[in-house]
């Protein structure tokens, strides 16, 4: 049988500072094909390009990656300031609404950093624009310097709720991660459930209360090294079972 189509999000891009282009890590790319067993599709970032129905038509789960950009605090009520850094507001047009529409129809879904802020805003969570910060804040930033290697190391403990959902998933209540993130959930909407934090409350796992589907986010980068970590692994395999699973009903 075939395998499901992964629908990767891009992320706007340009090519020697001029020339624009829609991008995903090769990194994204690889654990698709490798680990969740799924042809991967790069859909691009627009609302003109691409449609919600046009998306969902073609895919059969969605994975919402990184992106330097961030949600614009429009989205969730707040006022725009300097330390929201910059935004891309066709990413925020087309993705929020496809969350939504995704998670309604049980079609899989997995959040990554910037994805998992999405997941957190699309069912009404607010974030904070730089929770390093806020007192008793860890600098959650990528290192400035550094091979890639050092910038994705990992670097703290996540603490998962016991029996809880990633708990179960890991096989663990703690798992250690990366951390490359400078924004992060303040409050969370009603059906968003933080599932585990980072050893200073962060919010670093969440799923979508009453989801028909698979509908769970991470704010650290498991695509890193993702075929032979033993927290990413697991992860990116249920996401493709859950994928696989929506093909052969279809």
């Amino acid at each position: 049988m075939a395998r499901p189509v992964i629908g990767i999000i891009g992320n706007h891009h340009l090519i020697n500072d001029e020339y624009p282009a829609q991008a995903v890590g090769v990194m994204n790319v690889s654990v698709v094909a490798e680990v969740c067993d799924a042809v991967p599709v790069v859909l691009p970032a627009n609302p003109a390009h691409v449609s919600v129905e046009d998306a969902l038509s073609v895919c059969n789960g969605f994975i919402l990656p990184g992106g330097r950009p961030n949600v614009h605090p429009e989205e969730y009520g707040h006022e725009e300031t300097e330390a929201h850094g910059a935004f891309d507001r066709d990413r925020d047009r087309l993705v929020l609404p496809l969350i939504r529409e995704a998670v309604a129809r049980g079609v899989p879904v997995l959040g990554l950093c910037r994805g998992f802020q999405e997941m957190a805003v699309a069912f009404g969570s607010t974030l904070h624009p730089e929770i390093r910060d806020l007192p008793g804040r860890m600098n959650h930033r990528m290192p400035p310097d550094g091979t890639l290697e050092e910038k994705f190391e990992l670097r703290h403990w996540v603490t998962l709720n016991p029996g809880g959902r990633f708990a179960r998933l890991f096989g663990a209540d703690e798992v250690f991660t990366n951390t490359l993130h400078g924004q992060g959930i303040e409050e969370a909407g009603a059906r968003v459930v933080v599932d585990g934090r980072a050893p200073d409350g962060t919010a670093e796992a969440i799923y979508i209360e009453g989801a028909p589907g698979f509908a769970m986010g991470v704010q650290w980068h498991p695509e890193w090294n993702a075929a032979a970590d033993p927290v990413s692994r697991p992860l990116f395999e249920a996401f493709g079972r859950a994928a696989a699973g929506l093909r052969r009903a279809a």
